[in-house]
């Protein structure tokens, strides 16, 4: 076979700026009686963009120097709502509350300070959000001139949500050291101002999402209470299970806002994975479901109104997308986003596999080298989180490996969200252990099948994805080099230096700091540098809060002293995660240029 390295015709096409161009995405979707709104990422400079569409136009409101993102948590969400003819939105620079005036105007600050804003709900005249100010959280509502506490106390809140009516407010609440995808409550105040929790407070942990009302008022709630996040509400016979599949009807709430199912009158509407895959449908309350097909292998943020159920939806051939379905006759429209970069026939697609791995069983989306050699070099894709997933849709990243020569394992290793609680759970003081025997294993079943090359495998990841690759590269002998961008390589000095919001998580993934100290000098890689004989390359955002430089700047220098090929690169202007499109590109380019590299030598 040609090497890796050396570039077809097809490859020169499809440059790193090019699959960094195709990276636009969207979130919170939101219908109103003013059109479609939804936030649009565009890498190519970093800024998050309100966009409107209404009368089959689609215009851009958010003006030159404002981009709508929060940090809350430090991973956001939810960061504009709808008023009447005006919209209310989070500034990411200084995360302020701004209202705007869709028929024109400057948007006018209504929030000052330190404090942060986000999971923004419209509220009859006034604005509910979670409000971040050090380390206190709690629930407010803000109108011209005023801000109303609504709760505090607890540690974290999420998701309010209020009645049509006005007269019922629902919210998730949950404690330290609790993560939302571990145990939550629900909780309500009811018009005379009883609050009351209505389900996580007794009986066994359960974690709770994206709380509803419908239109006669009554609350529901996804729960993974009997092992897959799934509907539950108020009925005739109390709190109780609503019909459904076994299968998670919603990921890891990492980010505020999220909408994978909407409560209807005579039902819900839902999307749900099957291995992996999401599926989308509407069910009755007698349980009788119809399912509604399309190419979209990935639904989320769903809204409806009275003709349409609206998507950001990506499939395998095509990036992330708007789109509108006929309530009718199920017909698709894509309103914005959608892109092919490359002809369907050289696109790689992703095939879903699963293999034994431990004492149990991971999953997976491989897609295949696109100069048709067989065995070919692997890249080994490691989403962070760890509590996260991926997902089988078109990502420009992966067609750019396949298009070099790579194969690529696209990774939902055991811990990874949309296989149930039980899977979700099996980090639980193994972080570091199971992430690691199932990257390892799925080269050498890949491997098995024919499919590629064991001695020419590479891994990488971000975030907790750094962790896992690093860990790899430290305790097993199976890849040629690998990639960490921001990733933990101490995880004590994490502990210490991270956010809130992840201030107890290594606890849950590793164990106590001090009881289990020596588990921690077990999986820290730093320590652990001089074990790493292979080739590393580093990625770090110099603005990152939730792993800091140093980090890097530490495990690079060790694998320095120790005689290793080791490179790094610094941003200055980046936090945890890239997002500015020329960074993107030059870090997807300079790790294919140092596998290549490696590829080259004896």
């Amino acid at each position: 076979m040609s090497a890796p390295h050396d570039l077809s015709p097809a490859a020169e096409r499809f440059s790193a700026d090019q699959a960094v161009a195709a990276g636009t995405d969207f979130a919170e979707l939101k219908a109103g009686r003013d059109g479609l709104f939804w936030n649009e990422f565009r890498p190519r400079d970093g800024a998050c963009r309100i966009w409107q569409w209404r009368n089959g136009q689609a215009r851009c409101l958010t003006p030159d120097g404002f981009s709508v993102r929060s940090r809350v948590y430090e991973y956001g969400g939810r960061s504009f709502c709808l008023g009447e003819n005006e919209v209310f939105f989070v500034n990411e620079a200084d995360q302020q509350l701004y209202r705007q005036v869709l028929d024109g105007g400057q948007p006018l600050a209504l929030t000052q300070g330190e404090r942060r804003y986000g999971d923004l709900v419209w509220a009859g005249k006034r604005v509910l959000a979670v409000e971040e100010s050090g380390k206190e959280h709690r629930l407010v509502a803000i109108s011209q001139g005023r801000r109303e506490i609504l709760a505090e106390g607890a540690d974290f809140y999420a998701s309010p949500t209020l009645s049509d009516d006005g007269q019922r407010l629902a919210w998730i609440e949950w404690s330290r050291p609790d993560q939302p995808w571990t145990a939550t409550r629900l909780y309500i105040r009811e018009a005379n101002g009883e609050v009351r929790c209505v389900a996580g407070d007794q009986g066994p942990a359960q974690s709770l999402q994206q709380p509803r009302f419908d239109r006669e008022g009554r609350l529901y709630c996804l729960s993974d209470l009997n092992g897959f996040w799934q509907p539950w509400g108020e009925t005739a016979q109390g709190w109780q299970a609503l019909p459904s599949c076994d299968a998670d009807h919603a990921a890891a709430p990492w980010q505020l806002g999220a909408s994978t199912w909407l409560a209807l009158d005579d039902g819900y509407l839902a999307t749900w994975f099957e291995q992996g895959f999401s599926r989308l449908g509407l069910r009755k309350r007698d349980g009788e479901l119809t399912t509604i097909d399309s190419e979209y292998s990935r639904l989320r943020c769903l809204d409806l109104d009275d003709h349409f159920i609206y998507a950001v939806a990506a499939s395998p051939l095509h990036s992330a997308a708007v789109i509108a379905i006929d309530r009718r006759d199920h017909s698709v429209q894509v309103l914005a986003g959608g892109v092919q970069p490359l002809p369907a026939e050289r696109i790689s697609k992703p095939r879903g596999f699963s293999y034994p791995s431990g004492d149990g069983e991971a999953h997976g989306f491989f897609y295949p080298a696109m100069n048709g050699n067989k065995p070919a070099p692997l890249v080994v894709f490691v989403h962070g989180g760890p509590t996260s997933a991926c997902y089988p849709v078109l990502d420009p990243r992966i067609q750019y490996w396949t298009q070099r020569g790579f194969a690529v394992a696209d990774l939902n290793y055991r811990g990874s969200s949309g296989y149930g609680r039980a899977y979700r759970q099996a980090l639980h003081l193994r972080w570091g252990k199971v992430d690691v025997e199932d990257a390892c294993a799925a080269v050498l079943y890949l491997a098995g099948e024919g499919l590629i090359d064991p001695y020419q495998a590479f891994i990488r990841g971000g975030s907790a994805g750094g962790y896992t690759t690093l860990c790899a590269l430290a305790f097993e002998d199976v890849f040629r080099g690998g990639a960490s961008l921001y990733g933990v390589s101490d995880p004590l000095a994490l502990a210490r230096a991270t956010h809130k919001f992840e201030g107890d998580y290594l606890d849950w993934l590793i164990g106590d700091p001090e009881r289990d100290i020596e588990r921690y000098r077990e999986r820290t890689p730093l320590l652990h540098a001089g074990n790493i004989r292979v080739p590393v390359i580093f990625f770090q955002g110099e603005l990152d809060a939730v792993v800091v430089p140093e980090q890097t700047r530490a495990m690079l220098k060790a694998l320095k002293d120790n005689g290793i090929e080791a490179e790094g690169h610094f941003y200055p202007t980046e936090r945890h995660g890239f997002r500015t499109a020329a960074n993107l590109a030059h870090a997807l380019e300079e790790e294919w240029k140092f596998y290549s590299r490696i590829l080259d030598q004896p």
